[in-house]
């Protein structure tokens, strides 16, 4: 254990954290040059094509004659809860900010996560080599912040190489080795978990104490299923088979289960018969005496929408891609949902908008899925006039006006971080969307660091898009949840011929209503196909119309055959049609074409 090293990298979004990474493969000699490309350890086609990085991902390196692990991670706020579950999983955090850029709101969202798990932290200033870099400007900042001295701050360039080694020998001095006991029962953490087909579950384990080998019996503490382990290794990147994982080591264990439930991110590996343990020994009375490992506390999704299936028969597929698709990443809840317009499907939670958009880019590509995803919106608490409090996650859920009493709207804190000079326009952008201000830190005399709370339904659609326009791309964000708040929210219900669509209620502000009711129904009018018959279309509060548009019927000219005579004989046949027409619309039904939904929901 003394020459074992387990480490992460975590950075704001673009900071060079993957390129930092890539270099780390190459001075350890982990990958070779010929087998070398960009963002090696980014093994997604997604991550490629966003350069971001989606998914957590561990690598064994070796440096000195000491073994490091280190586990790659996301830097992006929606995937926050990947790098929760990687620093529980390491003794130490390389704290990478971008020599251009400063310290934006993810870093110090980042850092407070590893503080909060006691963390060693090595600060490293990159990019270095850019024309624009400001070290002496970022130095300062890390120092205020981290209460580190100069010489603990490593200056480096990732794209050139400059300075990575010292990085390497930071990490052996300063990162403490793992404590664990090698002779006490098995425990190990489930960090991260995937399907395959022919390996079953692939759980990614850190070792805390004892050892576990190849054909040994193991039980997962939370779910209580047991198997047996089919292989067992590290990652070189890629799975390394070895005959046993010891205290203090990373690596991944093949349960072969086929049940993707049996086994939960955070869960707890132990052995299911120590009788077969030959260092252990132990009988079943101290197997009872094994504690569980505490795990990662339960993730609360943000953002909520549905997601349906364009062909109904595609259910059962979409349900099994789900469920492999959670396995992998754990931020991810749904539940089964119906819906008149849209069929069969589930109501999804995210953590954010590029989550929902990223798990719907997987569920298409790697299931070969083609899917209608709902308008994304937030959960709400309603206290009903009985005094039991629900809390719902679709509008169409919401009783009517005389059943509740109130409801409460999830609030976020909301870090913003920018130059001095886009100050004056996100406040005011901010202030638009009912954020109210808590405080304001100046960083530097050219950066400044803002701090809100707002409502969650203000953020999650489109903010991130406006906040970069007003700032012209130069500020970050970061935010966690802080509770419910009762505010002036109301349901607007889309009525087609007086008839509800429920897929496309919404629950917003009362002074937002209107103008949301008008757009949404002008856009109805504009996708819906004309009917043989007048269409309006509503927006209601209750009973109570807001906006209303009106979609003309097709117009058959039955006066085309006519030519000269008397006027009553044109009367007669307008009047005819007229009456058709009356009768039509008594019976007839608007159907609407999932293409509109499809439309309106893009």
């Amino acid at each position: 254990m003394e020459k074992i090293r387990n480490f992460c990298v975590i950075a704001h979004i673009d900071h060079g954290k993957s390129t930092l990474a890539d270099r780390l493969l190459e001075l350890t000699n982990t990958i070779s040059s010929r087998e070398m490309r960009a963002q090696y350890l980014d093994t997604m086609d997604l991550e490629r094509e966003r350069g971001i990085t989606i998914k957590l991902q561990p690598v064994r390196m070796t440096h000195k004659g000491f073994e490091l692990n280190l586990i790659d991670t996301p830097g992006h706020v929606d995937f926050s809860y990947e790098v929760s579950r990687s620093l529980a999983a390491v003794e130490g955090a390389l704290l990478v900010v971008d020599a251009s850029q400063g310290i934006e709101a993810q870093t110090l969202a980042n850092l407070h996560l590893a503080k909060e798990q006691g963390l060693t932290i090595i600060p490293v200033i990159n990019k270095i080599d850019l024309p624009v870099a400001d070290v002496q400007r970022v130095s300062e900042e890390m120092k205020k912040i981290l209460e580190v001295t100069d010489a603990d701050i490593l200056k480096v360039s990732a794209k050139t190489g400059e300075g990575v080694e010292k990085i390497l020998d930071a990490i052996v001095e300063r990162v403490p080795a793992p404590t664990g006991n090698i002779n006490a029962p098995l425990r190990a953490l489930v960090f991260d978990s995937y399907f395959d087909a022919f390996k079953g579950v692939v759980t990614y384990i850190r070792v805390v104490d004892g050892s576990v080998g190849e054909g040994k019996q193991v039980r997962m503490m939370a779910s209580n299923a047991t198997a047996e382990t089919l292989e067992v290794g590290f990652f070189a990147p890629k799975l390394t088979k070895r005959p046993e994982l010891a205290t203090g080591e990373i690596g991944y264990l093949a349960t072969g289960l086929k049940d993707v439930r049996s086994v939960r991110v955070g869960d707890t590996v132990t052995l299911a018969k120590p009788a077969l343990n030959d260092k252990l020994k132990m009988t079943n009375e101290k197997l009872k005496e094994v504690e569980a490992l505490p795990g990662y506390k339960q993730v609360m999704p943000f953002v909520y929408a549905g997601i349906f299936t364009v062909d109904n028969a595609d259910f059962p597929e979409l349900r099994e891609a789900l469920d492999k698709l959670q396995l992998n990443d754990s931020s991810l809840a749904f539940e089964p949902e119906n819906s008149p317009a849209l069929g069969f499907g589930f109501r999804c939670g995210f953590l954010g908008l590029l989550h929902m958009d990223i798990v719907q880019e997987r569920l298409e590509r790697e299931f070969n899925l083609n899917l209608v995803t709902t308008t994304p919106s937030v959960s709400y608490e309603v206290v009903l006039t009985s005094g039991q409090t629900k809390i719902i996650h679709n509008p169409t859920e919401l009783p009517a006006a005389n059943f509740y009493k109130t409801i409460a709207e999830p609030w976020i804190k909301l870090d913003l971080v920018m130059p001095v000079r886009y100050m004056g326009g996100v406040m005011q952008l901010v202030q638009d969307l009912h954020g109210v201000q808590q405080n304001v830190q100046y960083l530097d005399a050219e950066r400044v660091l803002l701090t809100y709370e707002i409502p969650l339904s203000s953020v999650v659609v489109n903010f991130y898009d406006k906040l970069k326009s007003v700032s012209s791309g130069y500020a970050s964000m970061a935010y966690e949840f802080i509770g419910f708040k009762v505010g002036e929210l109301v349901k607007v219900d889309m009525l087609v011929n007086e008839r509800p669509v429920d897929t496309l209620s919404v629950i917003v502000h009362k002074k937002e209503a209107q103008k949301i009711g008008w757009e949404v129904a002008t856009k109805l009018k504009d996708l819906m196909p004309k009917q043989n018959f007048k269409i309006v279309i509503q927006a209601a509060i209750g009973g109570k119309v807001i906006a209303r548009e009106e979609l003309s019927p097709y117009r058959k000219d039955v006066l085309a055959k006519l030519y000269g005579g008397d006027r009553t004989r044109k009367d007669k046949l307008l009047a005819k049609q007229a009456k058709g027409k009356k009768r039509m619309k008594m019976v007839g039904q608007v159907e609407l074409p999932q293409s509109v939904f499809r439309n309106i929901l893009s």
